[in-house]
């Protein structure tokens, strides 16, 4: 297969090829799969996307996460960029696949963290809940402190290590949001974790893990979902836009 050709023919974005050959090289069977998908077809793309009428226009939007932000399982382009192109929302992406929320390396969530440019003011800073944590064999879910000694090698440490940084940062409201159900018994754990955190720190959490609606019937899935954890651009234009939406406009409707 000519993944070059493959990907201009879908309206893959020509400054997201190279990333995605690149991608190929290590991951063929993936990204032809990813090609061939029928929810990645064409009319599903953001370039098919037309720009509405939103009150999320023009606000500054931070997305920090991995695969399932990147947008692994449609080529590149996550409910971020529909975000950018629908409502016109300033995005900024920063997401790299494979990695997590506990600080294993450089590109860890926490190690990432400290690269973000300090903008002088964000909307909303939104938080994906890491599913390479619970896949890595490695879980470490770890205890809420009372004070700042966060422990950034567990997954909750991390996680306050992180909306501590954006209150001293940005001072901004966060969202948090899970993957819908896959075979995970410690991302449910994850899951009820953040539940736990957000008596503590006030912020928004869109728990899809819990959402009837994203338990797709065998139709749905095999349009919205290249495999269990990432959805394809059908899956995010059609299906996980409209409540990443919703919580955003609560957000801004709310300060």
């Amino acid at each position: 297969m000519n993944f070059e050709e493959e990907l201009y023919n879908l309206d893959v974005p020509e400054e997201h090829i190279p990333k995605l050959l690149k991608f190929g090289k290590m991951n063929p069977d993936f990204l032809i799969r990813a090609i061939k998908a029928k929810g990645n077809a064409k009319k599903y793309s953001v370039a098919e996307t037309q720009m509405e009428p939103s009150d999320l226009i023009n606000n500054q939007i931070a997305f920090l996460g991995s695969s399932v932000t990147y947008g692994a399982g449609s080529l590149g382009e996550s409910f971020v960029d529909y975000l950018s192109k629908k409502d016109n929302v300033c995005a900024f992406k920063d997401a790299v696949s494979g990695t997590t929320l506990v600080d294993n390396d450089r590109n860890s969530y926490v190690g990432r963290l400290g690269r973000l440019p300090v903008l002088e003011e964000l909307t909303a800073f939104v938080l994906q809940l890491s599913t390479n944590d619970a896949t890595k064999g490695q879980e470490n879910l770890g205890e809420i402190v009372k004070d700042t000694d966060y422990d950034t090698q567990t997954v909750t440490g991390a996680i306050e290590y992180i909306l501590n940084y954006v209150k001293k940062n940005w001072n901004c409201p966060v969202l948090i949001f899970s993957n819908p159900k896959f075979d995970s018994e410690f991302y449910g754990q994850m899951v009820e974790r953040v539940k736990e955190l957000q008596n503590k720190w006030n912020f928004d959490f869109l728990d899809l893990w819990n959402e009837d609606f994203f338990d797709y019937d065998d139709k749905d899935r095999e349009l919205y979902m290249l495999d269990p954890i990432h959805p394809t651009r059908a899956g995010y234009k059609l299906s996980w836009l409209p409540a990443i939406e919703n919580e955003l406009l609560k957000i801004k409707n709310s300060k």
